[in-house]
């Protein structure tokens, strides 16, 4: 008798590649569909070395068309203690400012977004492993935080160009694009005043939103949307109390 003919085997489809570059795109178009696909499949290189690259071309720029010397002339203008120097000492310790910063910026500007991103991340994911019982890994955390950024890259490029299109006397390298409320203060306020005035930011509101569709994407089942706005808007407001805090007690 004849052997029965075996159906021949269909191969399983493969998934398609993950594009990191389309993520970044897609997280400002489409955000829903491109955290679940970060979801099922974290990364977070990408995002951050373009964070890094963003930041080196701001710094760049800035040094190039303003300089540090500038900063550190604008830190000292209000400050009566700086004003009892002598003109030499005070012409020594800006020189040594700008020294310090010309230095200080870049290695904070390669180190900083990794160091940065690490803190979020964990921080982010006790909050919602604790409150709403999300079992997020860290990766995942850490994947969604830095395309949550993404908006924070695209202050960088809008600050890059300002720097090249306006008056180097009107550049300040802390309020670049005036997307806070802290732009539109004079530079003797209070300190405190001046960080609560900061966290009120455009950009800052675009990454708390992406921030908690990414993280609802992350367990839809446990974590509902409404749970996460909830929990990233508690952990902003936390960490601005802190910030304040510390201004207003180191002024």
């Amino acid at each position: 008798p004849s052997s029965p003919i075996e159906p021949l085997s269909t191969p399983a489809p493969q998934a398609p590649q993950v594009n990191s570059f389309a993520r970044v795109v897609g997280v400002i178009v489409n955000p829903g569909p491109t955290f679940e696909s970060i979801a099922a499949k974290p990364t977070w290189i990408v995002p951050l070395l373009l964070s890094c690259l963003i930041s080196l071309l701001v710094i760049g720029s800035f040094g190039a068309k303003v300089g540090w010397r500038a900063v550190v002339e604008r830190k000292v203008a209000n400050d009566p203690r700086f004003e009892q120097l002598s003109p030499d000492e005070r012409e020594r310790r800006i020189e040594a400012g700008a020294k310090f910063a010309s230095v200080v910026v870049w290695v904070g500007a390669v180190v900083g977004p990794f160091i940065y991103a690490a803190v979020a991340a964990a921080v982010l994911l006790a909050a919602f492993n604790l409150l709403a019982s999300a079992r997020i890994g860290f990766i995942s955390s850490l994947s969604v935080v830095t395309y949550a950024w993404v908006p924070f890259i695209i202050s960088g490029l809008l600050g890059t160009i300002l720097i090249f299109v306006k008056d180097p006397s009107t550049i300040d390298i802390e309020h670049l694009v005036a997307s806070n409320l802290g732009a539109f203060l004079a530079d003797d306020v209070p300190k405190w005043e001046l960080a609560l005035a900061t966290s009120f930011d455009i950009f800052v509101f675009w990454v708390l939103a992406l921030l908690a569709i990414g993280y609802h994407k992350a367990n839809p089942k446990k974590v509902s949307l409404g749970k996460s706005f909830a929990i990233v808007i508690g952990v902003w407001i936390f960490w601005v109390l802190i910030k304040v805090g510390g201004a207003g007690a180191f002024s």
